[in-house]
C-alpha cells in the first residue's frame, strides 16, 4: 500500500449550527478510485471544497498531497486538479486556447506549456482541431479534453465532481477508461457521480448521509454487508435509513 495522499482525521465543517460536514475521517492511497456518494445535501461538495483548499475547515486534521490543510493550502492547490460536470472550459475559447489557458493557470513554463499542448493534441487526436472553437465539437471530445486539462500539470489527485452527468452510456464508458489508465499511471483519483453503475468500478466508495459517513468499503464488501446485488440497492437502504430516523 502506498503512502495516503489524501488523509483526513475527524474533519468537520459548520455553518452556524448547521454541520455540514461530521468528523469525516477517511486514508486515500496513490493510483486509488475512490468513489464519494451521496444524495444532495449530504454534505459532498463542502468536503471537496475543504479538501481542495478552497475552504477552511471548522474542526479535525487532514492533508492532501503531503501538504497540511491548514498551513499549506497553496501547496495542495499546486498538486491537485480538478474538473466538474461542466468540464471547466471555456467554450469560445478554441482546443489549443484552452489548452494554453490552464497550462498557464497551473505554472506550467512557457516551453512546458508548448510540448504538453504538442502532445496532448497528438495524444487525444485533435490536431486537425486544435484551432476551432470548443463549443463547435462533440462532448465526448470535450469531456476528454477537460479531464486531460485538469492533468496536464501531473498532480498527485485529480477531483472529478460529477464529470460524465449528462453524458450517454457509451461516452461515459470511455471515459472511465482514461480513468483506469490514470490510474495504472498512479494518479489518485477522486470522484463523485449520481450513476450507481459508475460506483461499480471504484476501488473503495465512501457514501454520505447527512454529513456523516454511512458507508465506506470496497463495492463487493459493501454489497455483501447490505446483502444486495447492486450498489443502486445499497443507496436505496441507506436512504430508507435516513427517512425513518
Amino acid at each position: 500500500m502506498s503512502e495516503p495522499v489524501i488523509h483526513t482525521d475527524k474533519l468537520t465543517k459548520r455553518f452556524g449550527g448547521f454541520v455540514a460536514v461530521d468528523a469525516l475521517s477517511l486514508t486515500i492511497s496513490g493510483g486509488e478510485i475512490f468513489g464519494f456518494l451521496g444524495a444532495n445535501g449530504a454534505g459532498k461538495t463542502t468536503a471537496i471544497r475543504m479538501l481542495t483548499g478552497l475552504l477552511a475547515p471548522t474542526s479535525g486534521k487532514a492533508t492532501v498531497a503531503g501538504f497540511d490543510l491548514y498551513s499549506g493550502s497553496e501547496g495542495v492547490k499546486r498538486n491537485i486538479g480538478y474538473m466538474s460536470q461542466r468540464f471547466s472550459l471555456y467554450e469560445d475559447l478554441t482546443v489549443r486556447e484552452n489548452i494554453r489557458f490552464f497550462a498557464g493557470i497551473y505554472g506550467l513554463t512557457n516551453q512546458a506549456i508548448k510540448e504538453k499542448s504538442r502532445q496532448l493534441l497528438d495524444s487525444l487526436k485533435l490536431v486537425a482541431v486544435a484551432d476551432t472553437r470548443l463549443a463547435s465539437l462533440p462532448l465526448g471530445w470535450k469531456q476528454k479534453l477537460a479531464f486531460s486539462v485538469a492533468i496536464l500539470h501531473e498532480p498527485k489527485i485529480v477531483f472529478l465532481d460529477e464529470p460524465t452527468g449528462g453524458v450517454d452510456p457509451v461516452t461515459r464508458r470511455r471515459f472511465w477508461d482514461m480513468i483506469y489508465e490514470a490510474s495504472k499511471q498512479g494518479l489518485t483519483i477522486f470522484v463523485t457521480t449520481h450513476y450507481m453503475d459508475e460506483a461499480e468500478y471504484c476501488d473503495r466508495l465512501c457514501i454520505m448521509v447527512d454529513g456523516k459517513v454511512a458507508a465506506l468499503d470496497r463495492p463487493d464488501a459493501m454489497k455483501r454487508t447490505f446483502g444486495v446485488e447492486s450498489m443502486n440497492e445499497v443507496f436505496i437502504q441507506l436512504a430508507r435509513s435516513k427517512k425513518t430516523e
